[in-house]
């Protein structure tokens, strides 16, 4: 309480009655991750509806010494969107009411959105004006682009556009002290000092809050050419990556692994998804070819290096996607796994990334490793193969998962040691998903001590109260 007022009025004041959430039952889908692993305590949700409001909310925050959790669409795999249950409740800043395209400069290949725009919603509107934003994701129908900016989502379109930071040209943030600083820049050539949007992508809220980006765009493909394959092995998969790549070059935009027991999970629990093959294969590959102009040449192209792969035993069966309905049949089934995997039982899900050429190495070893802690321990694999990410979920039933003595040493049991053979391959605990606070532990085993003093420095110098998100992304 500050001169006799609380947070809760002042923040009523300022924003309005309606734009502020307290009881538990109106802040309950805030407070809650969307796996139901994730829940705590909140002194309020803040709605509100534009970049001074959210300056506004950081004002009065800290003159009221409170933190504060930035929060877009509540869709996180690391538990970095919802408050902790233990520590000072924070205000949520939820930014679900800024979702205003600012502008579309076609020409210049950019767009201008606020904070709380769906991730869905940008793609079309960039596609109505013949353009692209290639990040691409199975929550693309909910998470919201401030989200995907404050982790750096990557998504099935890393591996021809890059993941969110190569795709961001500019930002508007709200610092920790209040002041609204304009980087809202679309150019692609600034030379003048640090660049300063990158110490906000991937950092979690824990040095501002997004408001509003302009986003890079990219000509919209008008031809696709796509297949469903079932490779000899993951080494098979390489090598048939490889000569997609040495034929296709740029047009290659997606080469998506997953294995037999995520399809199976897949088909199980998610209404619809249906086994693009005929019968049982160990491995899964979804390939998609895209360009401007006529997709004769690439349906010609993607059936010739199938047929030339098949000749040499690379792979079993495939399909080609005749038209654009088969063509969203497949990605359907590749963006559901996250569905049937919440529905289905708890999976460790990890972020692991290594060279590609190091992938199937990984598998194996990280399978091994696992094993060794649980046998015969169901795992999933989902994999950006063409990127090296490689999501390697280990998978309990609920019911095994419900007998476990001590569900949390074993979770960070298991996490080491898939994270362990990634870190002995050169490779990292967390690609695309960020830290938030499952991977806080690992943050402080594997990054070195310069690079973290690097960081709290930083953090130190933004937010010298550490009242933004506080307990993410730093240990």
């Amino acid at each position: 309480m500050t001169n006799g007022i609380t947070l809760l009025d002042a923040l009523t004041q300022a924003l309005g009655q309606d734009a502020i959430l307290h009881s538990e039952a109106d802040t309950a889908g805030y407070t809650e991750d969307w796996r139901g692993r994730y829940k705590g305590p909140a002194l309020c949700v803040a709605l509100p509806g534009s970049t001074q409001q959210v300056s506004d909310i950081v004002r009065l925050c800290n003159l009221h010494g409170t933190p504060l959790l930035p929060q877009g669409g509540n869709t996180s795999l690391c538990g970095g969107a919802v408050p902790a249950a233990d520590g000072t409740p924070p205000v949520i800043v939820n930014l679900s009411r800024m979702r205003r395209i600012r502008g579309i400069d076609a020409a210049n290949n950019s767009m201008q959105v606020e904070a709380g725009c769906v991730l869905a919603t940008i793609q079309e509107a960039a596609a109505a004006s013949g353009r692209l934003y290639p990040i691409s994701l199975g929550a693309e129908g909910s998470c919201q682009i401030g989200g995907t900016i404050a982790t750096n989502a990557g998504g099935t379109g890393v591996l021809r556009y890059g993941n969110t930071r190569d795709n961001i040209l500019g930002l508007e943030v709200v610092l920790p002290d209040g002041r609204i600083w304009n980087g809202m820049t679309a150019l692609r050539k600034n030379n003048t000092g640090f660049d300063l949007k990158h110490l906000f992508i991937g950092a979690e809220g824990t040095m501002g809050i997004v408001t509003a980006a302009v986003l890079k765009l990219h000509p919209l493909p008008t031809a696709h050419a796509v297949a469903w394959l079932a490779p000899d092995s993951p080494q098979a998969a390489l090598d048939i990556l490889g000569r997609f790549q040495d034929a296709c070059g740029s047009r290659l935009s997606a080469f998506e692994m997953i294995d037999r027991n995520q399809l199976d999970v897949v088909m199980e629990h998610v209404p619809g998804r249906k086994n693009p093959l005929a019968g049982a294969h160990p491995w899964h590959v979804l390939v998609e070819l895209s360009d401007t102009g006529d997709g004769a040449g690439l349906q010609d192209l993607l059936q010739q290096i199938l047929e030339q792969a098949s000749e040499q035993g690379l792979l079993h069966d495939a399909v080609v996607a005749s038209n654009d309905t088969q063509r969203a049949a497949l990605w359907e089934v590749r963006h559901s796994v996250s569905e049937g995997n919440k529905k289905a039982g708890v999976g460790l899900t990890t972020d692991s990334a290594v060279p590609v050429s190091s992938v199937p190495r990984f598998i194996d070893e990280a399978t091994l490793a696992v094993r060794r802690l649980v046998p015969d321990l169901p795992v999933l694999i989902v994999a950006h193969l063409g990127d090296g990410n490689v999501h390697f979920i280990p998978f309990f039933t609920f019911a095994a998962w419900d007998a476990l003595p001590d569900r949390d040493a074993m979770a960070a049991a298991i996490r080491r040691a898939v994270n362990d053979v990634a870190d002995a391959l050169g490779g990292t605990f967390s690609a695309e998903h960020g830290v938030g606070r499952t991977s806080l532990a690992e943050m402080a085993h594997y990054k070195s001590a310069v690079e973290l003093d690097m960081m709290r420095a930083l953090k130190a110098t933004f937010d010298p109260s550490h009242l933004f998100n506080p307990g993410r992304l730093l240990p």
